[in-house]
C-alpha cells in the first residue's frame, strides 16, 4: 500500500499524518509507503511547523526531518490512496486528475472515521491549541486506514 497525505502547505496536517502513519506502519510491521505533500509550493523544502514537530514528539514521533513538497500529477501514478485534509485540498487535487481512476484514489482523510460526513481536519496554523485535536483526529484516521487495508495477520 502506498499512501499520500495532502494539505495546503505540507507543514502542519499532512506531515503529522505522515509521521503518525509511519509510526503505525512500523508498529504493525507493514510493508507500506507513506508520504505527504501540499497543494501549494509556499513552504517547499521547509521542515514542518515547530508546533507540529512538538505535538508529534509528545507522542514519541519524530517528524523534524520531513520536508515540504508540492503535490504533483505524478502522485496519482505513485500512490494507491491519496487522503486530503479538507474540501479545498480535495478540489485542488481532483482538478489535476486526468481520469476517473485517478479521482477514485482521492478522499477526505476523515471519511475513514466519519464516512460520508464531509468532516474536515481543521488547519491549526492560526490556532496553537488546535495541534492536539488535529493529532488525535489524524491518529484515529490512520488507525482506520490500517484496519481497512492491512492484512488480517496483524490481528486487528
Amino acid at each position: 500500500m502506498k499512501i499520500l497525505f495532502v494539505c495546503l502547505g505540507n507543514i502542519c496536517r499532512s506531515p503529522l499524518a505522515e509521521g503518525i502513519m509511519r509510526n503505525k506502519i512500523q508498529q504493525y510491521n507493514l510493508n507500506w509507503e507513506v508520504d505527504s505533500a501540499g497543494t501549494s509550493a509556499w513552504h517547499a523544502g521547509e521542515p514542518p511547523d515547530p508546533r507540529a514537530i512538538a505535538i508529534a514528539a509528545r507522542y514519541g514521533i519524530d517528524i523534524s526531518r520531513l520536508r515540504a513538497r508540492q503535490f504533483s500529477p505524478y502522485d496519482f501514478e505513485r500512490f494507491d490512496r491519496i487522503y486530503v485534509m479538507d474540501s479545498d485540498n480535495l478540489q485542488n487535487v481532483l482538478r489535476m486528475a486526468l481520469s476517473e481512476k485517478e479521482k477514485q484514489k482521492v478522499s477526505l482523510v476523515l471519511h475513514t472515521t466519519h464516512p460520508a460526513s464531509g468532516q474536515e481536519v481543521p488547519d491549526p496554523y492560526y490556532d496553537d491549541d488546535g495541534f492536539e485535536s488535529v493529532f488525535r483526529l489524524l491518529d484515529a484516521a490512520c488507525e482506520a486506514i490500517i484496519k481497512q487495508y492491512a492484512d488480517a495477520k496483524i490481528g486487528l
